[in-house]
Order: structure tokens, then sequence, then C-alpha cells
């Protein structure tokens, strides 16, 4: 797990602006401007007659657009909270790609915590997994990636000691 303060500007037109993180899975979120907007990434496939999507979580890019338009203005929120996680496909690849001793059906997510407070950007990376172990390898493995995506996007960043 790492705290990275991020640049407030460019990563938030990476989130509402671009494609970066449409991929992602949102989990859930809030948005405090005049009230509080909360939002439930979670999947009724219920309501899908048919065809419902296959996570269990919205994409991003399904919702961008939407909180786009709660947090747009000529004033900034109040704060905001996002929790978003990796698809399995995602997990899946980045245990292969490291060599990793894990099954990934073990993982119960990887997660990026963006939380914004009026004036300062950070995200904190979480990693829950369904078993118990001491093994801090995807931990390790899931932070550099993280690092190196928003690198790979010129998100400046500070990690927090």
């Amino acid at each position: 797990m790492i705290s990275l303060t991020l640049n407030t500007k460019k990563c938030m037109a990476e989130l509402l602006l671009r494609e970066t993180f449409d991929s992602f899975l949102f989990i859930e979120g809030s948005v405090t401007t005049f009230n509080k907007f909360t939002i439930d990434g979670y999947i009724h496939s219920d309501f899908y007659e048919e065809n419902a999507p296959a996570e269990p979580y919205s994409v991003w890019k399904s919702l961008r657009e939407f909180v786009f338009s709660i947090i747009k203005g000529k004033r900034t929120p109040l704060d905001f909270h996002f929790v978003f996680s990796l698809s399995a496909d995602a997990v899946r690849t980045l245990i292969t790609e490291n060599a990793l001793d894990f099954q990934p059906e073990s993982v119960q997510g990887l997660y990026l915590n963006f939380r914004y407070d009026g004036s300062t950007l950070t995200c904190v990376t979480g990693t829950s997994l369904k078993v118990f172990t001491l093994d801090k390898s995807l931990d390790h493995a899931f932070d550099k990636w993280v690092e190196k995506f928003f690198a790979k996007h010129e998100i400046e960043y500070n990690v927090a000691l």
C-alpha cells in the first residue's frame, strides 16, 4: 500500500475528460458540491433483460460523463472520493507478468482510492485477498504497476512517507 499525492489538475483531466481510467471498475464514490452525491458502482443484473455486464461493477467509462456533470462548474467540489478496482482480467495479467505465486481467484480486488479534500488529491492503493497470507509480493507488484501507470499518463505524483 502506498499513498500518492497527485497533480490535481492533470489527474482530474485524466479522470474526467480522457479515457485513461475507463477500463477500471468503479466500486463506489461520492462528490460533495451543493449536495452530497453518492454512487454505488454495483451492477444490479436483474435490471437488464439480457446482456448484463460480466463484471459485478460498472466500468468507469459508463459513469464518467455522469460524474463529470456533477463536478463541472465554476467552483471545485468541496470533496470527493472514488474507489476503482482492476478488472479480473487485469488482475490475472498483473499476476502472470510478475510471475507471482497467487491464484487470480484468491484476489478480492486491487484498488485505487482517490480522495480530494478541497485542495489536495491523493490516491492510496489497496489489496484485498480472499485468503490469508503473509506474502506481500502482490501488494508490491501492484504498487509498482500504479506508479508506472501514472508515469505513463504523465500524472505527476509524490509518494507520501
